[in-house]
């Protein structure tokens, strides 16, 4: 009978604040929805990262002619120093840090050139332009300056490059992209919470005769308290459903039909299960804020 009388004020509140309760399931649904974006868009990162860093490469450039390095004084890398890098790589010391690793000679280059930009690239592109290129793999991408270390100076080795370099560019624009998005969505959350805690005390004020004529009666303040505590839940709850209603749609049609065949050089994407692992976060984010607010907001006006 107590549930019943609880949920009958609950309902009959959300009917008289109708609008009040639309806007905060639009805050809510806008402001979840950013969260679950940003969220998603972190494991994106996470994803790429792991995947380019377990690929990413490490590459030993031997000297070419007209390098200005100081290991480079003799001018092309000789077949000695080619001999003396391709042995240090297969060496005991670093047989625990290197995977595999392969030789790309001169013409290699030329050909992959080619291959890549075209033919008409032949006018402007000779293969002793290019370096001879050790590619090595490791067991751990960590251990660049390993590699670093032991090259770097080496006579013959022009420069020691980390594939990884050329994609933080975007890993660090992405996560622009993810402060934004959590900035946002902390300025919705922070309207939602106001927008909620306002509703309720409207609504409490204007049954504030039932509510003095309940205190008359004995009635406890847990018993006064829960009805506008779910109504703010009722709402953010819907607004949460919509917000991961959002989220699914996003994922599986603007990831999966729009960015994923259009940028193909991204070869991991996030999909609807890791939408769904994000999902209850955003639900239980809206719940909780929205029991909270209320909660608050209905025993400062009880007290007052």
């Amino acid at each position: 009978m107590r549930l019943r009388l609880i949920l009958a004020e609950a309902l009959s509140g959300l009917r008289r604040n109708v609008s009040m309760v639309i806007s905060v399931v639009l805050v809510t649904f806008v402001s979840l929805t950013f969260v679950g974006a940003a969220m998603l868009m972190q494991m994106q990162i996470g994803t790429m990262r792991a995947f380019w860093a377990d690929r990413a490469q490490v590459e030993i450039w031997l000297c070419r002619d007209g390098a200005a390095e100081t290991t480079c004084a003799g001018g092309v890398a000789t077949e000695e120093q080619i001999a003396a890098v391709e042995e240090r790589l297969g060496g005991s010391a670093l047989q625990k840090v290197i995977r595999d690793h392969r030789f790309e000679s001169r013409d290699e280059a030329y050909q992959k050139v080619l291959e890549i930009y075209g033919e008409d690239y032949v006018e402007f592109v000779t293969p002793e332009q290019l370096n001879e290129t050790f590619y090595v793999n490791l067991y751990d991408p960590g251990n660049i300056a390993v590699i670093d270390e032991a090259f770097s100076g080496m006579d013959g080795v022009q420069q020691v490059r980390n594939q990884m370099q050329y994609l933080e560019p975007l890993f660090s624009a992405l996560t622009v992209a993810t402060y934004i998005a959590i900035g946002i969505a902390a300025l919705m959350l922070i309207a939602a919470v106001l927008l909620i805690s306002t509703t309720i005390r409207l609504s409490a004020y204007a049954r504030r005769r039932e509510l003095n004529i309940m205190r008359l009666v004995g009635a406890s303040n847990p018993f006064i308290q829960t009805p506008f505590i779910l109504e703010g839940v009722f709402a953010a709850l819907l607004g949460s459903l919509l917000a991961s209603g959002a989220i699914l749609v996003g994922v599986r049609y603007g990831v999966g039909e729009y960015l994923k065949p259009r940028m193909d050089f991204v070869t991991t994407w996030i999909g609807v299960p890791e939408a769904l692992t994000v999902l209850p976060f955003v639900i239980g984010i809206g719940v909780l804020l929205a029991a909270f607010s209320a909660g608050f907001a209905i025993r400062r006006w009880l007290r007052a």
